[in-house]
């Protein structure tokens, strides 16, 4: 089985997983649950072994590198993040149904990357821009950050339904974290996110430095960039200096994932330095 076969594989298991989760939550039992903590955790390891073999097989090709280079391999490592960090959450807050708004994030990444068609899964050499370790730290540094703000989104969801009540929902939202928990996660999650989207943009500024000889370039993908650091500061600033929580900042929260949706995909639409399609993918 080669790295491609086994990332495929893993689609099915995140997807198994996100099934469990919301089983467990509308069928209010535990096991369904518990099963999905431990497939989410499989998939985990199958994302890990499946990075490491393509990365692996790059160097049997003579032509190794990190598989970071291309929206295949970048995906992968997207699901890979939101999985781990969301464990970590449950795990700190011992609230499977959170799972129920996460795992499909990580399931539709892994989908896109291993179904679609006009997603091209071959290992393929490194133009000479990209042949540079600070590769790996940007691209490691920002889809942490991305992972982070891709669960707060679903934390945001969450929270704007915990707010409405149950009264419309048959009491589903029983098992729902409480609204000042979700709130204060939220917080964090974005702000653990938006230090990592920070230390992206700086690490992606000191590569192109070495890479085209300049530190920015107003290049799409730098432009937003950009535009999603300052949707997340000024919902930092919103909450620390004026005090916002609650819906607001979930609306924000929602509204800057949105940003890096498109900062993520929208730009390779674009001509410009950083789109996939230019770096041979």
């Amino acid at each position: 089985m080669n790295s491609s076969q086994l990332l495929s594989l893993t689609t099915f298991v995140y997807g198994v997983a996100a099934f469990l989760y919301l089983a467990g939550w509308v069928f209010r039992r535990s096991l369904p649950g518990r099963m999905a903590t431990w497939t989410c955790l499989a998939a985990v390891v199958g994302n890990v072994t499946g990075i490491a073999l393509r990365w692996v097989e790059s160097y049997r090709l003579g032509i190794g590198h990190a598989p970071l280079a291309n929206l295949y391999e970048s995906l992968t490592f997207f699901s890979l993040t939101i999985a781990v960090i969301y464990l970590v959450v449950e795990k700190q807050y011992h609230s499977r149904v959170i799972g129920v708004f996460i795992t499909p994030l990580a399931f539709l990444a892994m989908a896109y990357a291993s179904l679609s068609p006009n997603i091209n899964d071959r290992i393929q050499p490194l133009i000479p821009a990209l042949k540079s370790n600070w590769l790996i730290a940007h691209v490691i540094a920002c889809f942490i950050g991305y992972a982070a703000f891709a669960i707060a989104f679903g934390v945001s969801i969450m929270y704007l339904m915990r707010e409405r009540g149950e009264t419309t929902t048959g009491g589903l939202l029983d098992r729902f974290p409480a609204a000042r928990t979700l709130d204060d996660l939220n917080y964090q999650l974005i702000m653990f996110g938006f230090l990592f989207l920070t230390a992206g943009i700086i690490t992606g500024s000191v590569w192109a430095n070495s890479a085209w000889g300049r530190y920015w370039g107003w290049d799409p993908k730098e432009t937003w960039s950009l535009i999603t650091w300052f949707v997340y500061a000024t919902l930092l600033h919103a909450k620390l200096i004026r005090g916002w929580y609650g819906r607001r900042v979930a609306y924000l929260s929602i509204a800057g994932f949105v940003a890096v949706l498109f900062t993520y995909f929208g730009v390779n639409l674009l001509p410009g330095l950083h789109s996939y399609g230019a770096m041979g993918s």
